[in-house]
């Protein structure tokens, strides 16, 4: 399997006209975060999870070709803003795309992108194949889809795991239940927007429990806010096992 981050930060981490932080400031392309996606090839097929504003963007710098499907976590603007660039593959493969999500974020979906689901579509619109999903494990083609609730403040959201990755974004909390789930991963990637503590984020502090807990060979902190810091100063500071991701970074398990 391999796992690309299209983005790793959130749009209280993506540059800000005028902003004078050291994040923004800075030359490192590690500090350049666009929204947070993942894009994944597993058993011959290509698929993402969240359609990011970003997205368009991030699939032509990525050269990518060929999307099977998508998988959404939630319906919050940064996550699913860039569903309208879907229609590029559409015209690539002569296909609807199969997406993916809970009930709650499929209605979501049809409200903000109404013109793809009329009943006369003009011409050219996204075609959007939603398949509303329950707590329960799925399988697309031949992978197994595990989903995973998550609270994301007062919102259950969705986390997936696929075979021994799981990836968690925008979480606040993630029940006992929920967290079992997650037994025996090679890799976790899960939210930590900042140092100081969130109402809606887990922050560092917070990530870096739930990976001490779940014990996962490798940890990957994702969705960064301006306020986590630099790459350069705050990685050093995590223990062996974990990091915080960046844009392009590429793991293989």
């Amino acid at each position: 399997m391999k796992i690309c981050f299209l983005g790793s930060g959130t749009s209280q981490g993506i540059p800000v006209i005028g902003c004078k932080c050291d994040v923004c400031k800075s030359l490192d392309s590690k500090d350049k975060r666009l929204r947070s996606s993942v894009w994944i090839e597993h058993k011959g097929q290509s698929f993402v999870i969240d359609t990011s504003a970003d997205f368009r963007q991030q699939m032509l710098r990525e050269n990518v070709e060929k999307l099977d499907f998508v998988l959404l976590t939630h319906a919050h603007k940064d996550h699913i803003a860039g569903m309208d660039d879907v229609r590029s593959f559409n015209h690539l493969q002569h296909k609807p795309m199969n997406i993916y999500t809970d009930h709650r974020t499929c209605e979501a979906v049809m409200t903000e992108f109404h013109y793809a689901f009329s009943f006369n579509p003009y011409p050219g619109v996204p075609q959007l194949n939603l398949i509303p999903i329950e707590n329960q494990s799925f399988t697309v083609e031949n992978i197994e889809i595990v989903p995973i609730s998550v609270i994301h403040f007062h919102l259950p959201i969705l986390g997936f795991r696929i075979a021994d990755f799981a990836y968690i974004t925008d979480a606040s909390y993630i029940d006992e239940k929920e967290l079992e789930k997650m037994n025996g991963l090679k890799l976790l990637i899960i939210n930590a927007l900042r140092i100081d503590k969130h109402y809606s984020h887990f922050n560092l502090e917070e990530a870096i429990r739930i990976s001490d807990k779940l014990k996962p060979q490798k940890t990957i902190f994702t969705h960064i806010g301006h306020q986590m810091g630099k790459y350069a100063d705050i990685n050093p500071t995590l223990p062996p096992t974990m990091e915080l991701a960046y844009d392009q970074m590429l793991i293989e398990i």
